[in-house]
């Protein structure tokens, strides 16, 4: 079976929208939106929109999830019980900074992929697979080539599409508008840590009720902590509540998008 994991984003888009027309196969049987449940809502809108798109090409698209990042994180804050962590930026209390290793790409992204990868091949939880059973299509591309791994799991093979074409983030935008097709927009978590200045300024002055529920987010961080972490959590590099941050909207930007999740997180 081959799989591919879509992320919404600009590589794993032009991956699926080239296998759709042919330009990169075998046919994949499936295309899978690992959703965290808080994603923009332009994500959202493109996912839809690419869910219709390449349906008539008798691929279809899939969605699985383990249920709101957002919502699991507040409750384990409140509740102070287990949940997965995002890299957030941690101030210890001596005025050391440091970054949390996080566990939300393997709850929220690869674990409800796979457990779906396994129902569509008729396995229950736990039952072996066979060896290479699986090929799983990363949108992964050649300005980020370390990101590509070797899939420490036997049942499946990882497979990079876009760096066998030899193909960069620029080159997808390029083959998108060539086909006419929309610019795909950034996935990846509202509240995620890893959003550059770009993208706070964007979520700020183009999402507002994202933005406020990053701040409010945040807030219940500031608040009741999380359980087993110590010194207190930003989403902010500098370590500055998100409302305070100063991302000198004045001033002329350029968009970065080293950190785009295209279904793994950078796995």
């Amino acid at each position: 079976m081959n799989i591919i994991s879509l992320g919404a984003g600009v590589q794993s888009t032009t991956m699926l929208l080239m296998a759709a027309h042919g330009e990169i196969g075998p046919k994949p049987d499936y295309a899978i939106f690992a959703d965290t449940g808080w994603e923009p809502k332009v994500v959202y809108q493109h996912f839809e929109w690419l869910k219709t798109e390449v349906e008539q090409y008798s691929i279809p698209v899939l969605t699985t999830s383990a249920g709101c990042i957002k919502t699991d994180i507040e409750r384990a804050s409140i509740s102070q019980t287990r949940t997965a962590n995002m890299p957030y930026y941690v101030k210890n209390d001596d005025g050391t900074v440091g970054i949390i290793p996080r566990g939300c790409t393997q709850e929220y992204k690869i674990d409800p992929l796979n457990k779906k990868v396994r129902e569509l091949m008729g396995y229950k939880p736990k039952q072996r697979m066979p060896p290479g059973s699986v090929t799983k299509w990363m949108g992964i591309s050649t300005d980020e080539i370390e990101r590509a791994k070797i899939s420490k799991n036997k049942w499946e093979i990882l497979r990079y599409p876009l760096i066998e074409k030899g193909m960069n983030r620029l080159d997808c935008l390029n083959w998108m508008a060539r086909k006419g097709y929309p610019e795909p927009p950034k996935s990846s978590c509202v509240g995620c840590p890893f959003h550059n200045r770009d993208m706070w300024l964007d979520i700020k002055q183009n999402d507002p009720d994202a933005w406020n529920e990053a701040i409010e987010f945040e807030k219940t961080l500031h608040e009741h902590g999380l359980r087993g972490l110590k010194g207190k959590l930003f989403l902010h590099r500098s370590c500055v509540p998100l409302e305070q941050v100063d991302f000198q909207e004045n001033q002329m930007t350029f968009n970065d998008f080293i950190n785009e999740c295209e279904g793994m997180c950078g796995v």
